[in-house]
This record gives C-alpha cells, structure tokens and sequence, in this order.
C-alpha cells in the first residue's frame, strides 16, 4: 500500500496525497497523454480549417469571427474550471474536460453556415479551456512535489501531439473528408482519456516534498529578524502575488496570441499568398509544433541553466525575429524557416509563465494567468482577420512578432518583483 500524506495540497484541495514514487512516475505519465491528447486534437480539427471554410463560405472576417469562438468559449470556462479544481480535485476535471473537448471536435465538419460553425466551436473552446486549466493545476501539484521545473516537458507533449495530429491531417487531407477525418479523431480521443482517466482518477494530488533534515537544521540556526515580517506573514505578499499572477498572465496573452495565431492562419497564409498546395500548406503548422517540441523537451534544462527570467526574454526576442521572417518571406521554404525558429522562441514562455502563476496561487493563479492568456486568442483570429481583410494576410502576421517583443520586455521589467516573491 502506498504511504499517504495526511495534509491537504494547497493546490488542488485534494484530501491525503500518495507520495511514493512509482505514483508520481505514474501520475506524470497520466498527465504527458492529456497535454499530448489535448495538442493532438487542436492540430487535428486546426488541419481542416481551409476546408470548412470553403463549406461554410466564410470570408476570412468571417472566419475570423466564428474562430474568435474557440477562444471565446475557452476564456469563460477557465475561471470556473478553477472552482471546480478546488471542489473536486484538479484529476477528477481533467477528465471530464478532456471528454467533452474529444467529443466536440467531430461537430465542426457538420456545419454550413458561419453562425452554426461559432456555435459549435463554443462547445469545442470550453472542452479546451477546461482541460488547460485542471491539468495544468494538476502538473502544478506535481512541480511542487517534484521540485524540478518540468512544466515544458508537459508541454513539449502538447506540441508532439501538434505534431502528429497536424502532420496525420496533412496525409490525410486528399484521402478523407473532414466529417470522417474529426469523427476518427474524436473516437482516438475519446479512448485515450479512458486509459490515462482511469489512472489519474485512482491518484490524489501530490504533496509538496518535504525538506530533508540538513535543510530543517539549517534554517532553525539562521537568526530570525523580528522586525521584519516573513514573506508568509506579510500583508503585501498576497497582493504582489496576485499582481504577478496578472503580469504571467499578460506574458501568455502575447505568446497565446502567436500560438492561436499560427495554428488558425499558418496553413492558409502558405496556400493563399504564397501558393503552396493543401498538403504542404498543412505542413506549416507541423514545422512550428515540431521546433515547439524541441525546444520544450530541452525546456527543462534550458530553465534550470538560464533561470526563468532570461528563459522568458530569450524566448519572446526569438519567436519575435522567426515570425518577421515568416511573415514576410517570399518563399515558401523561408516561410517555414521563419515559422521554425519562432516555434523555438514561444516554445517555453507559456509554460513558464502559467508554472510561476500557479506556484504563486494555486489553481486560482493557473486558471487567471491561462485565461488572461486566452484573451490573446480572444482577440488574435478577429484582428488578424480584420487586418488581412484591409491590409493582408502576411502584413496581420506581424503583430505575432511585436506582441512576442512584448513579452520579452515584460518579462525582463519584472525580473526584481518575481525574485521578491519567490516566484
């Protein structure tokens, strides 16, 4: 039988916590397939985009519009989806979210109008924002307990499953149609939240690790300061942190904006301006979650060698020179490039920025700092949209690279605040 801690986390309002090993290995398992589940099925329905917009006869402000659903959907449930992670526990919504996000993506293909297509994409983005925020609150609880930065390879899953399902959905394109194609994709789905369900579900939340004795002796030397007041008993940390929490949150809503950005606009900004063909046009958004993949699996290592604060500024100065280049390239293949080296500077910023938010305040931080963050994809389908409508496609692109510029700058503003709070 596995030891359990008799504490509540603090994150996840979880009763007792298994704390052995093999359930920690098995819990980040669990966790790896939903982050891989939840990327794998946006490529997938993100694929078919060209196509549904033909059947619905959308203009590109149109489309714009009905895509501003998904988004729209995600930001209304993300702060609700805290409440229910403090309630019934950050696994036991994962779960469910992840259901209701499979099911959902087979609706989109079925519609003929713009107003039918924004409807079901309501239902698609809050199986989205749900499931963003309980099992990022979930992977928050195992950071603690771990005490290592894993958050990116978490999230370097989101982009393998990208991967897969933008490249299947390439492949695939001129074989199936999108009915069958999002059908087959939901089923997929469907069964793999059954098999890593089943073994979240039977694990509580994790307890932070405890400090080893060496540590414990250490601190009882150290003289105390009784005029000054510790960080856990000051009256201002609790509202410094929740200013963080705001400033991690406008940090993913410029990076969100680029992620939500590429995945709605890459494949029809090579088929549209620069006459690439449907497969190849679909490949664009395999190249930016393949350098997205790369650069979180190294996104751990990066952290712990650089520090999050310089992890941040490096990736937003990165992904803001890759877009330009993408952007604006004539050519395909400088397109892809382009879009290449920006999947490598967004690569670890959101990650990092909802991990500090969610180290500051629990599933409350997790859900605030995601939800300012989809307001980047709140506002980035119908502004791009809207720019391309009376500028172009390629010139809308670009306010990816300044809004990435943004967050560098941000990032680097509050260097001293973050250091302050111990975040």
């Amino acid at each position: 039988m596995p030891t359990l801690n008799k504490t509540w986390t603090a994150a996840s309002g979880m009763p007792p916590s298994v704390t052995t090993d093999r359930d920690l290995a098995r819990l980040r398992a669990a966790l790896t397939v939903f982050f891989a589940l939840d990327g794998f099925v946006f490529a997938g329905w993100v694929a078919r985009i060209p196509e549904i917009k033909e059947q619905t006869g959308a203009s590109e402000g149109a489309l714009g519009l009905a895509l501003l659903c998904v988004s729209a959907g995600a930001a209304a449930t993300m702060m609700a989806t805290g409440r229910l992670c403090r309630r019934f526990g950050s696994h036991t919504t994962t779960v469910a979210a992840a259901a209701l996000f499979a099911l959902s993506v087979a609706l989109p293909p079925l519609t003929h109008s713009v107003l039918a297509l924004g409807l079901v994409l309501l239902v698609f983005g809050t199986g989205f924002g749900g499931l963003n925020v309980a099992m990022n609150s979930a992977a928050v609880d195992l950071i603690a307990a771990l005490r290592r930065p894993i958050m990116p390879s978490f999230h370097a899953a989101f982009s393998l499953g990208g991967v897969i399902g933008a490249g299947l959905g390439g492949l695939i394109a001129d074989h199936l149609s999108p009915v069958r194609h999002l059908a087959l994709l939901a089923a997929v789905g469907l069964v793999l939240t059954v098999v890593a369900g089943r073994a979240l579900i039977s694990l509580p939340a994790p307890a932070p690790k405890q400090k080893t004795p060496k540590q414990k002796t250490t601190e009882q030397k150290a003289p105390k300061q009784k005029t000054t007041e510790t960080p856990s008993t000051s009256p201002e940390r609790p509202k410094a942190a929740r200013r963080l929490v705001a400033v991690f949150g406008l940090i993913a809503l410029c990076t969100a904006y680029g992620e939500g950005a590429m995945a709605d606009w890459a494949a029809l900004h090579l088929h549209q301006d620069l006459d690439a063909s449907a497969g190849l046009a679909a490949a664009g958004y395999s190249v930016f979650a393949l350098a997205m993949t790369v650069g979180r699996l190294s996104g751990t290592a990066l952290v712990e060698r650089l520090g999050r604060t310089r992890t941040l500024v490096l990736g937003g100065s990165t992904a803001s020179a890759g877009m330009l280049l993408g952007s604006l390239a004539p050519t395909i293949w400088a397109a892809l490039l382009g879009f290449a080296v920006t999947g490598l500077g967004l690569a670890n910023i959101f990650p990092v920025a909802i991990a500090r938010a969610g180290a500051l305040t629990g599933p409350g931080g997790v859900a605030a700092a995601s939800t300012l963050g989809y307001v980047g994809m709140l506002l980035g389908p119908p502004t791009i949209g809207f720019l391309a409508d009376w500028l172009s496609l390629s010139a809308a692109l670009t306010t990816v690279a300044a809004l990435a510029a943004v967050s560098a700058v941000i990032a680097y503003g509050t260097r001293n605040a973050a250091r302050a709070t111990g975040s």
